[in-house]
């Protein structure tokens, strides 16, 4: 019995360990690079804008957040619902807002790095943005 507790609390911890797609998305993410649909790349190698993920389980939300020069974000009152699902062996973002609805497929997403594909064949490379704020000289510090 005491084994069996062992390997139930151990099973537990490992599963609850492992990050799953929807906790990667959570967080801010920059564009560095789009690539089109005739492979022609288009560097991003700063943004206004920021995209903001939040899930809980497999829903959650996508908005548009612009940095600040303290080092948070502004965020405006539009956001997306997002969906995520796994179909055929391909996991999707389901978006809706009360205009429209469309799916972007998820080409891949670790710590650092997430990848999508719109229905369009446009891939969207993005990376975590790095932190920044103005010192009193006006001189940028991380």
């Amino acid at each position: 019995m005491k084994k069996l507790s062992l390997l139930l609390v151990l099973f537990t911890v490992i599963s609850c360990s492992e990050k799953t797609a929807t906790t990667r998305l959570n967080g801010y993410w920059e564009i560095k690079t789009v690539i089109l649909p005739d492979g022609q790349e288009k560097e991003f190698p700063a943004s206004a804008t920021v995209d903001y993920f939040e899930f809980k389980g497999n829903k959650g939300f996508r908005k548009k957040v612009m940095p600040q020069f303290d080092g948070t974000y502004m965020a405006s009152n539009a956001s997306e619902a997002v969906e995520y699902t796994e179909k055929d062996g391909h996991k999707w973002l389901n978006y809706t807002t009360q205009y429209s609805k469309w799916q972007e497929e998820l080409i891949s997403v670790d710590d650092d790095e997430l990848v999508i594909k719109n229905t369009h064949g446009m891939e969207y490379h993005y990376t975590r943005p790095q932190n920044f704020t103005l010192k009193e000289d006006g001189k940028t510090a991380e």
